[in-house]
């Protein structure tokens, strides 16, 4: 009977040394040598201290700093230990009233009419930490009057941070709200 088994539990063994152990190990001693910031998270770092990650949003809700679109992890936060959609579908009222009232509240900002979609909907994991060069455009002249600046110097300073669409065809432009708002600071 043992020789009907062993060869079950060894390769059982085997494929666990294999796909448990080796490959994780040898994909991650490439992703280490060939992209190290971003095997490790890209993880963002001021003054020795992480403040962040590029990869994930994080809530602005002063009028000195871009605003991320709405996260659907939390009612005010972006917590990644609940990625998710909202799951609100088209015929939603819920959905709807919260959209109205967001349209609502960048309106009275002083946002023009009409809103950029990704201002007032949600991303699929609900931490995208990217906004449309639209909506960050949009919120330049709030940001500027809250910091007494030149509203053309923090135009300049959103196009600077467009990244393009990968490639030139993968994804569209999108401006990282983090990155953004770390060099308003520096400004």
């Amino acid at each position: 009977m043992f020789n009907h088994i062993r060869p079950a539990l060894t390769l059982v063994v085997a494929m666990t040394v294999l796909t448990g152990l080796a490959y994780p190990l040898a994909i991650n001693g490439i992703a280490q040598a060939v992209m190290p910031d971003k095997a490790n998270g890209s993880l963002i770092e001021r003054d020795g201290k992480v403040i962040g990650s590029s990869l994930i949003g994080q809530n602005f809700t002063s009028d000195r700093y871009f605003w991320p679109r709405p996260s659907a992890t939390g009612p005010d936060a972006y917590n990644a230990a609940a990625s998710s959609g909202s799951n609100l579908g088209t015929t939603s009222v819920k959905l709807k009233d919260r959209v109205t009232a967001d349209v609502a509240r960048l309106t009275a900002t002083g946002i023009a009419q009409p809103v950029p979609a990704d201002a007032v909907t949600t991303s699929g994991s609900g931490l995208d930490p990217h906004v449309s060069p639209a909506f960050a455009e949009a919120q330049a002249v709030r940001v500027a009057q809250a910091r007494g600046l030149d509203p053309s110097a923090v135009t300049s300073l959103v196009a600077e941070h467009i990244k393009n669409p990968d490639f030139g065809v993968i994804g569209e432009a999108r401006v990282n709200v983090l990155e953004l708002n770390l060099a308003l600071d520096a400004m």
